[in-house]
């Protein structure tokens, strides 16, 4: 495990081997200081990796007095398999679910409210983990999540079904015909760079089965928003050309959630929480962070009514 602390976040990262045998590279960040206000736990984008894009995401969190965890998938990152190849997108998901989980169990944990972050396939992750569980999270802050890949994006039908076909004949192979990702994703030129130079980072068109696994993945979202029903925020860029902001209306309408929010910002791009202008950057976690705070407020009212409601019963059963 290696350690390192600044004057307010303290940063641990770790190695750890799932149920399948797969080393997976996971990483937190604690304030230095202060009692966590709550767990959150960040799922990562596709080609991407926690403890360097997140880590601006996990600093502003954090100084906001939140704990933070991440953990590269499978095929991302500093974790072991084929760079960009997601052979399925469920063992991705059980693995973070038994991570996750692991660490909200440790008796430190146990009293702590659990939300889970995801941007992109993360938040495609996100809302996975909530359908596996779904008693189980506290609340979900959903960047530009993937429900719907964006019409720019998707190659027409025949020729998706001719890619379903070969991802079945050569799974690995980079033949999906996409725009270049980095490109349309991020709009800060600076991070652009950043995300190019990155040895972690997977560049290149998507594997074939990748592909075949997050266009599945996606249309399943899509038929199923109604099945959401925990508290959420959801947040898009307006001018986003990687997944489709009218699905995350669509998603904070048909959702079962009685708590729900959604942002929707003019001119931005897919990426909020890493990509955008720093300006920019300052608005989007502004609402994020409002939005953790009245969460946890909230649940804290809740216990309180409870706890009151109990004992009035206790009082009156004497």
């Amino acid at each position: 495990m290696e350690n390192q602390t600044s004057s307010d976040v303290k940063y641990e990262e770790e190695y750890i081997v799932n149920s399948r045998g797969v080393k997976l590279f996971t990483c937190r960040w604690v304030p230095a200081d202060n009692e966590p206000k709550a767990l959150i736990f960040l799922c990562h984008g596709y080609g991407m990796e926690c403890s360097i894009s997140m880590r601006g995401c996990a600093g502003r969190l954090v100084r906001a007095g939140y704990e933070v965890h991440g953990i590269d998938c499978q095929g991302h990152g500093k974790s072991s398999g084929l760079l960009g190849l997601i052979s399925n997108f469920d063992d991705l998901v059980d693995d973070l679910s038994e991570h996750f989980t692991n660490i909200s169990e440790r008796r430190e944990n146990r009293k702590k409210m659990r939300i889970l972050m995801g941007e992109s396939m993360g938040g495609a992750m996100v809302l996975r983990l909530h359908r596996k569980k779904p008693e189980y999270w506290d609340g979900a802050v959903l960047v530009a999540p993937m429900c719907k890949i964006a019409d720019e994006m998707r190659p027409n039908p025949v020729v998706i079904k001719i890619l379903t076909a070969l991802a079945r004949v050569i799974p690995t192979w980079k033949l999906t015909p996409t725009p270049d990702i980095i490109d349309i994703a991020f709009r800060d030129p600076e991070v652009r760079k950043e995300v190019r130079s990155n040895p972690y980072t997977y560049k290149g068109r998507p594997r074939l089965q990748t592909s075949y696994q997050l266009y599945t993945v996606s249309m399943d979202l899509e038929k199923r928003l109604e099945e959401v029903a925990l508290p959420f925020i959801v947040l898009h860029g307006e001018e986003d050309k990687v997944t489709d902001p009218s699905v995350s209306k669509i998603l904070y309408e048909s959702a079962r959630s009685t708590d729900k929010t959604f942002k929707l910002y003019p001119g931005m791009w897919h990426s909020l929480s890493y990509g955008e202008l720093p300006e920019n950057l300052d608005i989007v976690f502004a609402d994020i962070v409002r939005w953790l705070d009245d969460a946890r407020n909230a649940k804290l009212e809740e216990h309180q009514k409870f706890a009151n409601d109990h004992n009035a019963l206790e009082f009156n059963s004497k």
